[in-house]
């Protein structure tokens, strides 16, 4: 897929009160470790739980803390800007669900290594999501950058390179508060290591039924 635009920004596109709402809210919730879609797709959890083990390998990868949030509100705030990016970046893929938000928190010392956020099979389980892929992804800055160090979001485009070749991108316009990053699920991407301070994001995927 030969794509113009790897991402799309809009810089401080929420305001500093919704992104301070949505912190305070996650931090009513109860926090989970983080861990990696793979090990949740298609599994029922009640019969067939994480182990420690698998939790331990997936922090070689992964390590920061998450709530999921299914409110309305955060939609609004940020709907609007995924369909806008799709459109002017012009990728044009199709899509009509959005999975439950995830407000993760970074502290020192966590990360996330090398991945994509999408997956060939498509999910299996009840629902609007059936038969779906996620392609398009979406990332809310809610930190002030002053207020931590490290924690950078990168890119790595060579799952776009025939030759595949590190072509890493250093994406700096997500940094000020409230900047938003849409690009497509299966572009590689990883947050560096926060190495003071902590940092507050929002993710949202967005399915559709896969590319022909």
């Amino acid at each position: 897929m030969n794509l113009e635009y790897k991402y799309w920004y809009f810089g401080s596109a929420v305001p500093h009160r919704i992104c301070d709402d949505i912190i305070k809210y996650a931090q009513l919730q109860k926090e989970e470790q983080a861990i990696t879609g793979n090990l949740t797709l298609n599994r029922d959890l009640t019969k067939n739980p994480i182990t420690k083990d698998e939790i331990k390998t997936v922090k070689k990868k992964r390590d920061s803390n998450v709530v999921f949030m299914n409110e309305k509100w955060i939609y609004n705030e940020t709907q609007p800007y995924i369909a806008m990016a799709n459109k002017k970046a012009g990728w044009n893929f199709d899509w009509d669900w959005s999975e439950t938000c995830q407000f993760t928190k970074y502290s020192k010392g966590q990360y996330y290594g090398w991945h994509s956020d999408s997956w060939e099979k498509p999910y299996e389980d009840k629902g609007p999501s059936t038969g779906k892929i996620r392609k398009l992804s979406v990332t809310v800055s809610l930190s002030d950058p002053s207020e931590y160090e490290g924690g950078g979001l990168e890119f790595d485009f060579r799952n776009l390179d025939p030759d595949k070749k590190p072509n890493i991108r250093k994406c700096n316009e997500i940094l000020p508060k409230g900047s938003l990053v849409v690009f497509p699920s299966f572009m590689w991407h990883r947050v560096r290591p926060v190495t003071n301070g902590t940092r507050y994001s929002l993710v949202i995927w967005n399915l559709g039924h896969p590319f022909k």
